[in-house]
C-alpha cells in the first residue's frame, strides 16, 4: 500500500480518535500531522499492511499520553504560580490591615529605624552601619574589619530580615530598607 493512499483513508478517524483524549481539534491535528510524518519517514520499514492501523493508533496514543503528560504539568506549574499569587495577595492584604500609621512625623520614623537597628547584634549592627549608613562597599567593609566579603554578605542577610521582622508594620521602613538593599 502506498502511504498517500494510507493517509486518506485513516487521516479523518486517526484525528477524531485523538480529538477524544486531547480535547481540542489543533492540538489533534497537530499530533496526527507528528505521526503521519514519524510513519512516512519510516515507511520502508513499516511492513504488513494489516498492521499499519495497530501502528498507527499506538503512535497516536504514545504521543497523545505525552501531550497529555506535558498539559498536567504545566497545569500544576500554572496551579502553584496561581497559589503564590493569591498567598502574596492575602500577605500584603493582612499586613496593610495591621499597618500602623499612626507615626506624626519623619523624627519618629528615624527613631524607630536607629531603635531597630541598634537591637542588631553588635558584629551585624556594625557591618550594617558601615555597609548602609557610613556608605562603605563590601571590600572596604571586610578589610576594615578583617573579614571576608562572604561574611558581609551573611550578616547583611541577617540585618534585613530583623530589621523586616521589627518594622513590618512600618511602610515608610519597609520602603527605606528596600532601598537600601542593593
Amino acid at each position: 500500500m502506498k502511504f498517500e493512499k494510507f493517509y486518506i483513508n485513516w487521516y479523518s478517524r486517526a484525528k477524531n480518535f485523538c480529538i477524544q483524549y486531547v480535547g481540542e481539534k489543533e492540538d489533534a491535528e497537530n499530533i496526527i500531522q507528528g505521526v503521519f510524518t514519524d510513519m512516512y519517514e519510516k515507511w520502508d520499514q513499516l511492513s504488513g499492511e494489516d498492521k499499519l492501523p495497530a501502528y498507527l493508533f499506538s503512535a497516536i496514543k504514545n504521543s497523545s499520553l505525552n501531550f497529555l503528560r506535558q498539559r498536567l504539568q504545566q497545569e500544576k506549574a500554572k496551579a502553584q504560580i496561581q497559589r503564590d499569587v493569591m498567598f502574596d495577595l492575602r500577605v500584603n492584604y493582612d499586613a496593610l490591615q495591621e499597618l500602623n500609621t499612626n507615626f506624626p512625623n519623619e523624627e519618629d520614623i528615624n527613631r524607630m529605624l536607629y531603635q531597630a537597628i541598634n537591637a542588631l547584634p553588635e558584629r551585624c549592627r556594625k557591618i550594617f552601619t558601615m555597609r548602609k549608613i557610613d556608605g562603605m562597599s563590601q571590600k572596604e567593609v571586610a578589610q576594615a574589619l578583617g573579614i571576608s566579603v562572604n561574611t558581609i554578605e551573611v550578616q547583611m542577610q541577617i540585618a534585613y530580615r530583623k530589621l523586616r521582622e521589627q518594622l513590618k508594620n512600618y511602610v515608610p521602613m519597609l520602603i527605606f530598607l528596600l532601598n537600601i538593599n542593593n
